[in-house]
């Protein structure tokens, strides 16, 4: 098999190989985040803290993000305290940051930090989840 191609397994059976993907260049990962407010790049990962309002809300958020990473088939490594949460973004199988991370980066980043703006839906009036100190 060549190097830049990965087999993928699924239910016992093996398909076809495909093309590693692409990873970015440290330059490169910084200049993708500038368009992910929030999000850096440190050791490898590119990373994300969430500040909540307490135990429930936290819960809520790793289960948004559980969800959406499933979804897509991407999954980020989370560390969870009482009210925060840290994301961090790798994709293994290519060893580095790829379009996947970005992604992914992206719909957490829009999922949780959603509010309604008119409507008929008002919203929370709690301080719920909200982009934390990166460091």
């Amino acid at each position: 098999m060549a190097e830049n191609q990965t087999t993928v397994q699924s239910a016992g059976a093996t398909k076809a190989p495909r093309p590693k993907e692409r990873t970015y260049a440290d330059a490169e990962i910084a200049e993708k985040l500038k368009e992910i407010p929030g999000w850096y790049y440190e050791d490898g990962w590119i990373r994300r803290q969430y500040k909540t309002d307490g135990w429930p809300t936290t819960l809520m958020l790793v289960n948004t993000i559980g969800y959406l990473a499933e979804a897509a088939y991407h999954h980020p490594d989370l560390a969870v305290t009482w009210a925060k949460v840290w994301v961090k973004l790798q994709n293994h199988a290519a060893g580095g940051i790829t379009d996947k991370d970005f992604e992914l980066a992206r719909k957490i980043e829009e999922s949780v930090l959603w509010r309604p703006s008119g409507g008929a839906l008002e919203g929370t009036p709690n301080k719920f989840v909200r982009g934390g100190d990166p460091r």
